[in-house]
Parts: structure tokens; sequence; C-alpha cells
């Protein structure tokens, strides 16, 4: 996998060459605005690297899910401005991800510029299963750049035509970005500090589930909270009243229990629940026992008591790998338990890795100082599907692949 440092190594060639950069800009908005820019910020050296080079600089990048349908709440516009701001300099946009006007705007920009191109999701090929749909869209990036760059951490668990099959195209590597998570991710994965423990929260347990059987073979503690905990609950014969549960995945959670007590592998679960009778930021919350959550009730976040407990279970910890917050951390009412995960992290003597989506989201939320984490990973999806043992298509594609042609 080529780095980025051995495209800049190119420096004189580069100059004037068009780059075509996969960056991961899908960041949370409301009415139009930014409410999280982590992902842009993260994406500003790799961008800022290209610029001192002198090369044109195309970034590509999509926002939500908008099925092949364009949507004006979902255009990468005030991202754009937002990438400006952050860079210090003009960013230039078009409504356009590829076709006659985007290349008009490539064939305008100037060395050291940057243009970033429209939402690649408004386009239904950019996330065809139809290999042939995919490569036509490739094709017409490609016509866009010189050289590619993937920095797209986020997505690199996507088959996807600005993910993967632009690679085949044209020359290829791996922005800084992506090189700092997957080197991250063989530190967790090939030699961990030990003990190694592992917080997983969120909303649903069938999206972990693969995650959790793979690193019940290398871990030594596993904590479970968010909405994920009401299923081991249920599992164990509890009560969870109105809680979220998955129902059909209470047996395999049986399992995954009894292959973790056969393992060694400690699996913590919290002892009390702040509970509510509804879903919604002024409802009163009410600490119970996690094995006697009342009727009517509903699990928003962990407890006093497993604030603590979470905590102590991570104090010795020389490896933390942390996905999914514990909570409704969006309520202030029912934010603790995830601050306190936060905060133990901050504490922990050892490597802490924060595994992006809500996670990272929430450290900043709560006003955590990100340099205080060993890492903060802008690709939560993409870092379990790794710690799960699955192949990363964007990450296998620059290993295989070097594109066409040879030095920019």
């Amino acid at each position: 996998m080529r780095s980025l440092d051995a495209l800049l190594s190119q420096q004189g060639e580069l100059s004037g060459s068009r780059v075509l950069v996969r960056s991961d800009l899908n960041v949370p908005t409301d009415g139009g605005r930014i409410t999280d820019d982590g992902r842009v910020r993260a994406s500003i050296p790799t961008i800022r690297h290209l610029v001192d080079a002198d090369a044109r600089v195309v970034v590509v990048a999509h926002l939500g899910r908008p099925n092949g349908e364009v949507r004006a709440d979902l255009s990468l516009a005030p991202v754009a401005e937002r990438l400006g701001q952050l860079l210090g300099a003009s960013v230039g946009f078009v409504g356009a991800s590829s076709g006659a006007e985007a290349v008009q705007a490539v064939e305008s920009l100037t060395p050291g510029g940057v243009l970033v191109l429209e939402n690649v999701r408004f386009d239904a090929r950019e996330t065809s299963k139809d290999d042939g749909e995919r490569v036509a869209l490739a094709e017409q990036y490609a016509a866009l750049s010189d050289v590619f760059v993937s920095d797209g951490f986020g997505v690199v668990h996507r088959k996807q035509a600005s993910v993967f099959d632009i690679a085949s195209l044209r020359p290829s590597y791996a922005g800084g970005l992506v090189v700092a998570e997957m080197e991250v991710l063989t530190r967790l994965t090939d030699d961990p500090g030990r003990p190694y423990a592992v917080v997983l929260g969120g909303s649903k347990v069938s999206e972990k589930l693969g995650v959790i059987a793979h690193l019940l073979q290398r871990v030594d503690r596993i904590l479970v909270g968010g909405g994920m905990v009401y299923t081991f609950l249920a599992a164990q014969g509890h009560p969870t009243g109105t809680s979220l549960l998955e129902q059909d995945q209470v047996q395999t959670v049986r399992k995954l229990l009894a292959d973790a007590e056969r393992r060694g592998v400690d699996i913590v679960l919290p002892s009390d629940i702040v509970v509510a009778d509804r879903f919604s930021q002024d409802a009163e919350p009410m600490v119970v026992a996690a094995s006697a959550i009342p009727a009517g009730t509903m699990g928003l976040d962990i407890g006093p008591a497993a604030q603590r407990e979470f905590a102590a279970a991570l104090a010795d910890a020389q490896t933390v790998f942390w996905n999914g917050p514990m909570g409704v951390f969006e309520f202030p009412a029912f934010a603790a338990g995830t601050r306190a995960v936060a905060q133990a992290l901050v504490d922990s003597p050892g490597f802490t890795v924060v595994g992006g989506g809500d996670s990272a989201a929430a450290v900043r939320t709560l006003g955590f100082d990100e340099g205080e984490f060993g890492h903060i990973s802008t690709g939560g999806g993409a870092s379990l599907e790794y710690l799960e043992g699955r192949v990363l298509p964007g990450i296998a594609v620059l290993d295989q692949t070097t594109g066409e042609g040879g030095a920019p």
C-alpha cells in the first residue's frame, strides 16, 4: 500500500497534477448547520500537504444516505465552506460529482487550489451492487484526475466507485489519515498491551455480534452498555421493561456469554440502570437494579454503580477500545454513563482508542480534550469490521493495485 509520503516525494512532478482525494466528510448536520466538524478537521492534513505541493486537489465525499436522489439537505456545499475556513483558503464547490460540469470546474482549478465536488451518493451508481455501473462512474472520476488518494477511512469498508473502483484506474495512494488508522488497528490486533479491554455500546447488539465473537479470542474483558445491553440482560432472564430489545438475538447472546465463560473472558454488564417512562429529554430519570427494570420503563443509561464498576474494570487496562455510547448522551440527564467511560479512558495508563461514530461525537459533545485519548478514529463501522476480521475493500484494493500509469 503506497502512502501519501511516497506521493509527496515526487513533489516536483506533482505540481499542477490533478489529485482526486476521497475524504470522509460525512458530518452530522442540523438545518444545514454542521454540529460536529471532527471529520472535516481530520481531512485537513492530507489536503494541506497536497496544496503545499501545488497539486490541484479535487475532493470527493458523501453526506448521509440520499440513495441516488439529489437532496438539498444533503448537499456538501456547507461542508466545503467549513473546509475552506479550516484550511484558511478559498475552496471551490461544484454542484456535480461527475460529468461536463465537474470537468469544467476541475479544468479551471489552479495549482494549489481545492475543489469539492457534490455528494457522490446523489448518483446511484456510486453505491451500486453492479460492478459495471460502478466502474462506469469510476471512469468519470478518473477523467477528473491524474492520481487518486484514499483518505476517507470511514468508507474503506465499502465497495463503492469513489472508494474501490477508482483505485484501479489511476495511480493510487493511501492518505495520511488512512495510514494512521490502519497503524492503530494493527496495534489493536497484532500486539496489544494487556489487560486488553473493549467497551461496546450503541443501540443494536445485532450489529456487533460478529465483532464480539471475534474479540472473545483476543481480549481479556468486554464491557457492555448502551441499548445493546438490554438483550444481554434478557439473555440472563432479567426483565427489560420497554427498553430497546432484539428478542431474536437473545439465544445468540446466551451462546456468546457461555463462550466467554469458557474462554475466561470477563463480560462486564452494568449492575444498575437509569430508566425513564419515556424517551424524552425532560423525562424523569430513576436508578434501578439492572436485574429489575420495572414494567413500563426503558433504560436510557448505565447507573452510577455501573459507572464506578466500568471505571474500575478499565483502570489497569493497557489497551482499551471503545465503540458506542453507554446511553442517550444527547440528553443531559442520561449522559453520565458515557461521560464516565470517556473519563476512564482519559485516566487509563494504557493505549486508548475511541472507535469513531457516536463515541467520537460524544467525546467532543461532552467537552473532552481529544488530545487526552490515544487515538480517536473517524470510522466506527470500518474499525469494527476490521476487528471482526473482515477484509476492507478500500484497503485491499490499495494493497493489490497500483492503478494505470506511474508517477503523475
